[in-house]
C-alpha cells in the first residue's frame, strides 16, 4: 500500500484520482470548512484537519504518521499566479514571496522538506512558470533537500476530461501519463442527466435560477456565445454565462464559472459542472451553491489525478 497526504485538499478531486488508483489517503488539510465537510463525506476513513496550513507544524504530522508517508500532493491557491486575476502583482518575484496567496506554495515546500516523501506533486496554473519563478522554486526545494525539480505541463482534455484545463504539476520526477486519444465532449458527459427543473434524486443536481438581468436574453444565445464578458489581468476578454457547445469540450471550469446548458435555457447545475470535470456522481459537494461551484472549479479533475497517480505507481511502486 502506498500512503499519501493531501495539502490544500479542497473537496477531494486530487485525492479522488489517487484513491481510485489504489493509494491510501492518510490525511487531508484545508482551512475551508465547507470543502473539508465535502472531503470527509467522500473519504470518511481519512483524517481531515481544518486548519490554515501556515499554522501546521510538520512535527505533528510526523508524530501522527511516522515514516508512512510515501507521496505528498498539494494544490495551493493559484490566484497569485493566474493571468486572469486583475490584482496579480507586476513583479513575478512578488507573486511568490510577497503575495500571501503565492507564499502558500512555500508552505507546501516547507512541509514537503520536513517530511521527505519519496514523491511530491504540487499543482498550479501555467502562470507559475513565468520567469524567474521556476528558478526560485528550484532554489527553495534545494534548500530542503530536493535537487531535481520538474515542471510537468498537462492538459486534462488528454486524459478523458471533457474540458480544457492546462495545469503545471511540480514534482521531483518527470510525469508523463499515457494520453487518451479520444476526446470526450460536453454532451458525452451530461446527456443522461435529467432536467433539474423536475424532481430528481441526483446529488448536487438542483435547478439554479439565473440572474434576473438574463431572464429574457438566454434563449437568444447560441453555442459558444455568452451573456457577459470580463477582462482579466492579462487584458484578454473572458466569457461568462456562455452556452456550451455539446459536441466539443468545455472551456476551463473555474470557481466563478457559470455556463448555459447546450439546449435548455438554464444554467448548468453543480452536478453537470462536476461531470464536466470528471467527477463521479457519488462524489458529494457540501455548503451553499456558490461554495459547491467553487469546490468543483478549483479542483484537480479526478481523471487527470488518476492518470498521474497510475504513472507514479508504475514508475516507483509497481
Amino acid at each position: 500500500m502506498v500512503f499519501i497526504i493531501d495539502l490544500f485538499s479542497g473537496a477531494g478531486g486530487y485525492s479522488r484520482g489517487f484513491y481510485e488508483a489504489g493509494y491510501e489517503i492518510l490525511l487531508a488539510i484545508d482551512k475551508d470548512l465547507d470543502a473539508s465537510i465535502s472531503y470527509k463525506s467522500n473519504f470518511p476513513k481519512t483524517d481531515v484537519w481544518v486548519i490554515d496550513i501556515r499554522k501546521v507544524d510538520s512535527i505533528d504530522i510526523i508524530n501522527e504518521y511516522g515514516g508512512d508517508i510515501d507521496v505528498i500532493i498539494a494544490s495551493p491557491p493559484c490566484e497569485a499566479f493566474t493571468q486572469v486575476s486583475r490584482d496579480i502583482m507586476k513583479d513575478p518575484v512578488d507573486r511568490l514571496y510577497t503575495d500571501p496567496r503565492g507564499r502558500l506554495t512555500l508552505e507546501a515546500i516547507r512541509i514537503i522538506g520536513d517530511i521527505k516523501p519519496r514523491v511530491f506533486v504540487i499543482e498550479n496554473v501555467p502562470g507559475i512558470t513565468v520567469d524567474p519563478i521556476p528558478d526560485l522554486i528550484r532554489y527553495e526545494f534545494k534548500r530542503v533537500g530536493y535537487d531535481r525539480i520538474y515542471f510537468n505541463k498537462l492538459n486534462a482534455i488528454h486524459f478523458g476530461v471533457p474540458s480544457y484545463r492546462r495545469r503545471v504539476f511540480i514534482s521531483n520526477i518527470k510525469i508523463k501519463p499515457r494520453i487518451i486519444r479520444t476526446v470526450t465532449t460536453v454532451w458525452d458527459a451530461i446527456k443522461d442527466l435529467p432536467d433539474p427543473r423536475y424532481p430528481n434524486e441526483i446529488p448536487n443536481h438542483a435547478y439554479i435560477k439565473p440572474p434576473k438581468r438574463f431572464w429574457n436574453k438566454m434563449d437568444r444565445i447560441t453555442w459558444n456565445k455568452a451573456l457577459d464578458y470580463f477582462r482579466g489581468g492579462d487584458l484578454r476578454e473572458y466569457k461568462q454565462y456562455m452556452r456550451l457547445h455539446p459536441f466539443k469540450p468545455a472551456p476551463t471550469i473555474m470557481g466563478k464559472s457559470r455556463f448555459i446548458h447546450p439546449y435548455d435555457d438554464r444554467i448548468l447545475t453543480v452536478r453537470e459542472e462536476a461531470r464536466i470535470m470528471g467527477y463521479p456522481d457519488n462524489h458529494i459537494f457540501s455548503g451553499g451553491t456558490d461554495q459547491q461551484f467553487n469546490q468543483v472549479g478549483e479542483s484537480v479533475p479526478p481523471p487527470l489525478a488518476k492518470a498521474i497517480a497510475e504513472y507514479i505507481y508504475e514508475k516507483l511502486f509497481g
